[in-house]
């Protein structure tokens, strides 16, 4: 592919503007070699690590808050292994001797991830990442999304109520009889409680009693 042929050209630049570097790799972010220049190691092993160790370095910068990941340095007793951004969907990895200026390979190697990733977004496009083979979403017809209006009812009008014609005055109940008048006089009767009987007040005699003589 041509996006290859231009990615290893971009690689072998680098090997000559930084003194010290000894192999330079680009891969995808899930472990797929775009090109590679790095004569004494294998690049499928070398990118497959790379992707492993860039997923942790994600997690790492997630969790400290430092934002989206930029690089990545691992010195080792012989170098460096270095590893930068290349885009949102690849990566550049450079290796290098331990006598290497760390300052220079920073320099080139953000350059470098800067062109691949341009060379990789023109060349191939967007949508080579690990979430590629996810459908795009189609956009929903707005048709379907309008409500169909509701017909308002009309409103049926109310009877006013009339007035009820004023019903004639009762007529006035007739005067109580002699023994109705008794009775609404009388005291009312004391009432006591159930199962008791009343209690009577024994009356006088009206005459007084007859002396008795000789038994």
């Amino acid at each position: 592919m041509a996006v290859e042929t231009d990615v290893l050209d971009e690689l072998r630049r680098l090997r000559t503007r930084v003194p010290g570097l000894t192999g330079s790799l680009a891969a995808t972010v899930d472990g797929l070699v775009l090109a590679h220049d790095v004569p004494e190691a294998e690049p499928e092993g070398l990118a497959a690590l790379t992707a492993a160790a860039l997923g942790v370095a994600y997690r790492m910068t997630d969790a400290a808050a430092r934002g989206d990941f930029r690089e990545l340095l691992v010195r080792g007793a012989d170098g460096y292994v270095a590893t930068y951004a290349a885009g949102t969907t690849a990566v550049l990895t450079l290796l290098a001797e331990d006598r290497v200026n760390v300052g220079r390979l920073h320099l080139e190697g953000r350059r470098g991830g800067a062109r691949i990733a341009d060379l990789v977004a023109t060349r191939v496009g967007p949508g080579t990442g690990r979430h590629a083979d996810r459908p795009t979403p189609t956009p929903t017809s707005t048709s379907t999304l309008t409500p169909t209006p509701t017909p308002t009812p009309t409103p049926t009008p109310r009877a006013t109520p009339t007035a009820a014609p004023p019903s004639p005055p009762a007529p006035a109940p007739p005067p109580p009889t002699a023994p109705e008048q008794h009775l609404a006089t009388a005291p009312p009767a004391t009432a006591r409680p159930i199962g008791t009987l009343p209690v009577r007040t024994p009356q006088r005699p009206t005459h007084p009693p007859r002396p008795q003589t000789g038994v």
